[in-house]
């Protein structure tokens, strides 16, 4: 099996894991931590918060692997924007686990809530506000950016490249182009939630990728294109 065959089948394992995990991490807490009795709902399901929180460790490590495994393929095409896709991929996932660590100490907070006998309006409202506003612009607007970024980047290249079909790299570019509406959208109206406007934009992008990655693992990479840039380096 040749560099490039390995290449897809890892990219397109990638794929799925990354989609998997930042759809499922999320959604196990999404409906705990949109109730107002949050605190004690998180605390009540503390193995709901910890597999959350190790989805979205996966999440954040496959997401930044994609654009590192696929960079030294792409920067025989393009070796600026190849090295912008790593860059911006992987600000978006420290920012991930950033949302993640806010996850965490909720779940702390809600235990030191608990056992300090529920009060009622306190710090610890407070704070859990703080923290839940730190985990939504994370999640929905800061990693929507470096995500929208890393991503156009790569897909310009497959695009450019024919790597893979036109039509699916065209996709992946115009899913891209939506996530930023989904971003600059939730900026301004604070609409962050799970079912909001944002998650519907942001789904051709995450559907493109699940077909994407089924690709690269039964097609892989156009040898023809491949060809070609063989051809022109000799």
């Amino acid at each position: 099996m040749n560099t490039y065959r390995k290449t897809a089948i890892t990219v397109g394992i990638l794929l799925l894991a990354c989609t998997v995990a930042s759809i499922l991490g999320p959604s196990l807490v999404s409906s705990i931590l949109n109730t107002p009795d949050y605190l004690n709902q998180l605390a009540g399901n503390s193995n709901q918060a910890i597999i959350a929180a190790l989805l979205e460790f996966i999440w954040a490590a496959t997401g930044a692997g994609i654009a590192i495994v696929l960079y030294p393929i792409l920067k025989k095409y393009n070796g600026a924007l190849a090295l912008g896709s790593v860059c911006f991929r992987v600000v978006e996932n420290v920012f991930v686990l950033i949302g993640t660590l806010g996850l965490l100490s909720l779940f702390t907070l809600s235990q030191e809530f608990i056992a300090a006998g529920a009060p009622g309006a306190s710090s610890f409202q407070t704070l859990g506000t703080l923290l839940l506003a730190l985990r939504d612009w994370q999640f929905h607007v800061i990693s929507g950016l470096a995500f929208f970024l890393g991503t156009l980047m790569y897909y310009v290249i497959l695009y450019k490249s024919k790597l893979i079909p036109r039509w699916l790299s065209g996709w992946g570019v115009l899913g891209a182009v939506l996530s930023l509406a989904a971003t600059v959208l939730a900026s301004f109206t604070r609409d962050l939630g799970m079912a909001s406007v944002n998650t519907y934009l942001s789904a051709p992008i995450g559907l493109q990728e699940m077909v994407l990655a089924v690709w690269l693992i039964v097609k892989g990479f156009n040898p023809s294109a491949i060809a070609s840039l063989s051809a022109k380096t000799e």
